[in-house]
């Protein structure tokens, strides 16, 4: 087989290759309805009955290699905007003891609207029990990626990715992509 053939047929090989692994990752994922907007999640991510009158969806995710518990994507939206964007990012940042957190707020664009994420690891301090009674309990190597996505003509969701360090980070792009953002579109919020 001649040089420039062997080319072809190696090029042929790829594009069919990545064809099948975008089929593929098509098939691993599911459109989902929550309330008045559709999510795209991977089909792992389990669906489960929403345990509170607060949220409109609620995810389990499998733990990633090292971490022992798994995380949780939680779904809220309330009608009246659930506060402003920098009261939820303090508060957000808040839910984090001060001596080992790391934070970093971003914003961009997605397909079903603008958005900004709050990103925070180290010590959690976990809800425990029903959010009323106001309990935490410290949870060291923690991760949460808080979403505040504001869609035009149906209102402000809450999309909140909770868990160890590790199996969070290995679910950020699917949160991400579940509504249609990239981290790499993300500029520093607020702008300086």
């Amino acid at each position: 087989m001649n040089h420039f053939r062997w080319q072809a047929v190696s090029a042929a090989a790829v594009f069919v290759c990545c064809i099948a692994v975008a089929e593929e990752k098509e098939k691993a994922t599911q459109l989902v309805d929550v309330k008045e907007i559709k999510l795209t999640v991977p089909k792992a991510w389990k669906q489960e009955k929403p345990s509170n009158q607060f949220r409109v969806a609620q995810f389990k995710i499998d733990a990633a290699d090292g971490d022992k518990e798994g995380a949780e994507l939680v779904i809220t939206q309330f009608g009246g905007g659930g506060g402003g964007v920098d009261d939820n990012i303090k508060r957000w940042i808040n839910q984090f003891e001060s001596k080992d957190r790391k934070s970093k707020v971003t914003k961009g664009k997605s397909k079903l609207g603008e958005y900004v994420v709050a990103d925070v690891m180290g010590t959690y301090l976990k809800p425990d029990g029903p959010p009323i009674a106001g309990k935490t309990k410290p949870t060291p190597g923690s991760r949460v990626l808080n979403v505040m996505l504001m869609i035009e003509e149906k209102g402000v969701y809450f999309l909140k990715l909770a868990g160890p360090e590790k199996t969070v980070t290995a679910a950020a792009t699917d949160l991400r992509t579940s509504f249609g953002a990239k981290a790499d579109d993300e500029k520093v919020y607020p702008p300086e």
